[in-house]
């Protein structure tokens, strides 16, 4: 009995010692489930909140790479000396550019509040920029751009951005080597005011720094843009009109987009500058085409015109053709065809003709340059894209 009682006592304490340790632990707290991301469609499609916020972010971009030959703008006559003999011979120019962009949007008591935010990142060979000006065309890491950093409040938008004086007429035609007759699409930091009404009538005036060596503003007084845009079923017509305060010149472009029918749709567009030899100094490859931020065509008057063809759901033709007052012409024409939603491959032919003098300007955003061995040229490029 005395060893019953024993071990009858001894469970019974241990039975309270347990319990008292089992009041003593810590209790865990279930997890709190996180809510999911809310969709926020006012804005369109792809738009989410912040968590957290009143603010909704849209997230996007693409990877696209290019595959360039012959002397024409995208394929810029890349040449390199052969590895094993050093002998001078032409090479494809590739590129492959990563671009991230950023929307967001938030509803205030002054309107809406919007941001927007594009970066590319490039890995490719180019005679302008390999070797810091050397004719060789080395694959590296080639630049990282800030294209786009702005806020807009209503109408109001600061930051920085591409100049009005081309994004407001849009880029010339789809053919993505638009630049063999430069119309202006250059980078600047901005002030502008937009006016969007509910009328088929909307308008632009932007303060502009500019950006080159010859087109930041030299002193107080900005570079002004003044548009305006009309609208209709038909098509659509829209104007800009630029003064450059450093040389004070205007330069003027005026757009009519005619949709003839819903797989054919026509543009065309001039340009003038009233200083005709602002841009003509072909003694100075700096210069040349390069001294006003707007007029970067040849002579006072330009022009562009082409047209798109919906072959069907997934295919579409593009051309364009142009010239200057300089005897400067170009011609391009491309096929898009929509592998699978989000991804085009692209296929491009490119002919420009230089006039007056041989020394052309590339690409007006980043001021690079390839010099003409010949009057007429003619090259090709293949672009693969994939967006998001």
């Amino acid at each position: 009995m005395k060893i019953k009682s024993l071990l009858l006592g001894s469970a019974a304490a241990l039975g309270t010692v347990s319990d008292t340790r089992a009041a003593d632990s810590v209790v865990l707290a279930e997890p709190e489930l996180v809510a999911n991301v809310k969709i926020c469609d006012v804005y369109g499609s792809g738009y989410f909140y912040i968590p957290g916020t009143e603010v909704c972010l849209r997230i996007g971009g693409f990877v696209r790479q290019d595959i360039g030959l012959g002397d024409t703008g995208s394929s810029d006559g890349a040449r390199i000396s052969h590895a094993r003999t050093g002998e001078d011979q032409a090479t494809w120019r590739n590129n492959t550019r990563f671009t991230f962009k950023t929307w967001s949007a938030q509803e205030t008591a002054l309107g809406t509040l919007k941001t927007y935010t594009e970066t590319w990142m490039n890995f490719g060979n180019r005679n302008a920029y390999s070797g810091q000006g050397s004719s060789r065309n080395y694959a590296v890491n080639r630049d990282i751009a800030l294209t786009s950093a702005w806020f807009q409040l209503g109408g109001l938008r600061i930051g920085k951005e591409r100049s009005a004086f081309g994004t407001y007429t849009g880029y010339a035609g789809k053919a993505f080597n638009h630049i063999l007759v430069p119309y202006g699409m250059a980078d600047t930091n901005v002030v502008q005011y937009y006016f969007d009404g509910d009328t088929a009538f909307s308008a632009v005036v932007s303060l502009e720094k500019s950006s080159g060596l010859a087109g930041t503003v030299d002193s107080y007084i900005p570079h002004v843009v003044v548009g305006a845009k009309y609208t209709q079923s038909w098509g659509e017509v829209r104007g800009v009109f630029a003064y450059d305060s450093n040389y004070h010149s205007v330069a003027g472009k005026v757009r009519v987009d005619f949709n003839v029918t819903h797989e054919l749709v026509l543009f065309g567009m001039v340009g003038y500058g009233f200083s005709g030899g602002l841009n003509d100094d072909s003694t100075n490859a700096v210069n040349a085409h390069g001294r006003g931020f707007y007029k970067q065509w040849g002579g006072s008057w330009a022009f562009w015109t082409g047209a798109t063809l919906n072959l069907n759901e997934k295919a579409a033709l593009n051309i364009q053709v142009s010239g200057d007052q300089l005897n400067n012409y170009g011609a391009a024409a491309n096929v898009y065809y929509t592998v699978a939603p989000g991804l085009v491959v692209i296929a491009e032919v490119d002919f420009d003709h230089y006039g007056d003098f041989g020394v052309h300007m590339v690409n007006p955003s980043n001021v690079n340059w390839t010099t003409a061995d010949k009057k007429n040229s003619v090259g090709g490029i293949l672009r693969f894209e994939r967006s998001f």
